[in-house]
């Protein structure tokens, strides 16, 4: 029955999810769930700190979401594109995997011009459709002759906060800052780590002066991630991959405090998947470089965290799939639940929940 992607589905008001974040990043609402017992209190996010004591250890994904939406026109017609970038394949042929949109347009050989916002008759960059590789998806190259680093830069010029479509709203100044974790370093993603967007610098003091570790990882949120599941079994789900990284230095201090029988929290299902690609025979974290398309689904053995923080999830997602298999399927959407009446707000800038 937990291997049912039916079993996920539970009925969302749309008034819940969140269209913007709260006014301060610790003080969005946390809801904490007992494992063992099936407690659950509600607590403010900086409360975090009373779980955690000295030696314990909090597992951050810091990726760092690029601006990754572009507005194009097609050559001759003028047509208005929107390219999402969603993987640089090739660095020195300035090959990307991009979304395009509308795709019936959009053909091999095609050429894209992307003007400068500040003075529309300007290109400041061009793109040709080089292939397809699904119905809305093509690989692009794009042509530019100076540095690197002068590319890269025309390209945050030119690029948009990517805001999930549930969010609904188009980008604004505020999306710059909030829609990025404070700790964030690693550009690659195309989508925050939304568990992480709670904690403040404030806060990751605090914790730092009480002795909790905070060793970081990386995986580059892909859009694979928030991609509906059109199975009804879960064995048969594909995964795209994403690219992650565990630093050495990090697995050293998961591994201390797993020796220690300490608390480990992997903040985020991004965090969790990053470490879960990455244990050893002995069940330990290694030091690891490479891409996963893991799937974490009931029955699944945890290795390295033994509590999690996450936001709230859509319905039927990969996502809450995996909280359910971390929690137990029939707490989480007991808690959901509970969540709905209490009025906790869902998604990328919605309210978290600690399982320990």
């Amino acid at each position: 029955m937990k291997t049912k992607l039916s079993t996920f589905q539970f009925e969302l008001p749309e008034k819940l999810i969140a269209k913007y974040p709260t006014d301060v990043r610790d003080e969005s609402r946390l809801m904490v769930v007992h494992k063992e017992t099936g407690k659950i209190e509600h607590r403010v996010f900086k409360d975090v700190i009373e779980y955690f004591d000295e030696e314990d250890t909090m597992i951050f994904n810091n990726t760092r979401v690029f601006p990754a939406r572009l507005f194009g026109k097609k050559e001759k017609t003028g047509a208005q594109i929107e390219v999402f970038l969603l993987r640089e394949l090739n660095k020195d042929s300035r090959l990307w995997d991009v979304l395009v949109d509308p795709a019936r347009k959009i053909r091999v050989g095609n050429k894209l011009f992307f003007a400068d916002p500040a003075n529309p008759e300007e290109d400041l960059l061009v793109a040709e459709v080089v292939d397809n590789t699904t119905s809305r998806g093509r690989t692009i190259r794009f042509f530019f002759e100076g540095t690197d680093d002068e590319y890269h830069a025309i390209l945050r010029k030119l690029g948009h906060t990517p805001l999930p479509k549930y969010i609904d709203r188009e980008p604004e100044e505020i999306d710059i800052e909030r829609y990025q974790t404070v700790y964030a370093s690693k550009i690659g993603a195309v989508a925050a780590p939304t568990a992480g967007l709670h904690f403040s610098k404030t806060l990751m003091k605090k914790l730092e002066i009480k002795g909790v570790n905070l060793p970081k990882v990386t995986l580059h949120v892909g859009l694979g991630t928030f991609r509906e599941i059109e199975v009804e079994d879960l064995s048969k789900h594909k995964m795209e991959a994403e690219y992650f990284s565990i630093p050495g230095d990090a697995a050293k201090i998961v591994n201390k405090s797993i020796e220690g029988k300490r608390k480990i929290c992997s903040v985020g299902t991004t965090s969790m998947r990053a470490i879960e690609s990455a244990v050893s025979a002995t069940g330990f974290l290694k030091e690891a470089e490479g891409w996963t398309n893991k799937f974490i689904y009931h029955p699944f053995e945890f290795s390295i965290a033994n509590s999690m923080l996450t936001n709230f999830h859509l319905p039927k997602s990969s996502l809450v799939i995996m909280v359910a298999a971390f929690a137990g399927h029939d707490l989480i959407m007991d808690a959901y639940q509970e969540a709905i009446k209490q009025k906790y707000r869902f998604f990328s800038y919605g309210d978290a929940m600690l399982i320990i």
